[in-house]
């Protein structure tokens, strides 16, 4: 695979992470009620966390391992980020994605997932991509719903995040059923 890819929507330019994204990165995945609803963003976000998830991104794009894009508006610029974690031996990969708080409920998460999930079972063949959320963040369940995927069940205590279990909602969608 070559350099990471840019995928357009309507309203949006889904783009390899910039170092100058660092510090708007840093504002809205930092914010609580982001990291909240995440298994991996770390909260505080600290100076310098940014910069150094940004630095990973080419190399696991090369090593075939993630694909991970900012999603941006023309107007807002950076309001959040959408990753498919690749596990191409059983082509299949892990879909996340994070919006920044003052971008809630405006459609972009749904719109970035239907142009990962075009590009995962398109140019990536993959056969599979799911997703997990938190059961108390129905949103996301809702913006899964959206794209197309199916609810394939719910895991009781499947993560533990800040110190509580976490039963999470799986959804998945296979290539030969995503139209």
């Amino acid at each position: 695979m070559r350099k990471l890819p840019t995928l357009t929507t309507e309203r949006l330019v889904l783009r390899p992470f910039l170092l100058s994204d660092a510090a708007m990165v840093q504002r809205l995945a930092g914010s609580r009620e982001v990291a909240d609803t995440t298994l991996a963003i770390p909260h505080p976000y600290l100076d310098g966390m940014a910069e150094a998830w940004i630095a990973t991104h080419e190399g696991a794009w090369t090593r075939h391992e993630s694909a991970t894009l900012a999603i941006t508006e023309a107007e807002e610029g950076l309001v959040g980020a959408i990753s498919l974690r690749i596990e191409l031996p059983q082509r299949r990969a892990e879909l996340g994605y994070w919006i920044g708080v003052p971008f809630w409920g405006r459609g972009y998460a749904t719109e970035a997932v239907r142009a990962v999930l075009a590009f995962g079972f398109g140019r990536l063949s993959l056969q599979r991509i799911y997703a997990y959320h938190f059961v108390r963040n129905p949103a996301s369940g809702r913006v899964m719903a959206k794209a197309g995927m199916q609810l394939e069940g719910t895991l009781r205590g499947h993560f533990y995040r800040w110190g509580s279990p976490e039963d999470a909602a799986i959804w998945g969608l296979c290539a030969d059923r995503s139209e």
